[in-house]
């Protein structure tokens, strides 16, 4: 067995592709349009990981109403430097809900509320300002 992908449903293409793509760092691998279906699938994945572990944008040509996406729990990134991605997100206009005070976990929400876990690849980094006494915002 091996693990495929992730199916996420987006309500606005745009803003998700900002979200996950820009923001995020994910790169666009394929795209299938289904007309008959009236769906669009964008599959994503982190840089050199291509084809091990995507994430499946699905968007429902017809609107729908999905709440808040947290019915499968959360997706997760490692990341090389967890403040910089923090920042980076941050500079971006992201909210960042749950920051990165041990050095190691955040949690940040998609534009469909879709929460997205960041770890520290390695171990945790010494805690560093604003992080360490930042407190939540929200939920994730």
């Amino acid at each position: 067995m091996k693990y495929l992908h992730t199916m996420v449903r987006v309500t606005d293409v745009d803003a998700s592709l900002d979200f996950y793509c820009t923001k995020l760092g994910l790169t666009e691998v394929r795209r299938k349009e289904s007309p008959q279906g009236r769906f669009t699938l964008i599959f994503l994945a982190a840089p050199g990981q291509e084809g091990v572990a995507e994430v499946e944008l699905t968007y429902n040509w017809d609107p729908e109403t999905y709440g808040e996406g947290r019915n499968f729990g959360h997706l997760a990134f490692e990341v090389d430097d967890i403040y910089a991605a923090c920042q980076k997100l941050q500079n971006g206009g992201v909210t960042i809900n749950r920051p990165p005070r041990d050095g190691r976990m955040a949690f940040v929400r998609s534009p469909d509320n879709v929460s997205i876990e960041l770890l520290q690849k390695g171990d945790a980094l010494p805690p560093l300002e604003p992080w360490a006494s930042m407190a939540n915002t929200g939920k994730w």
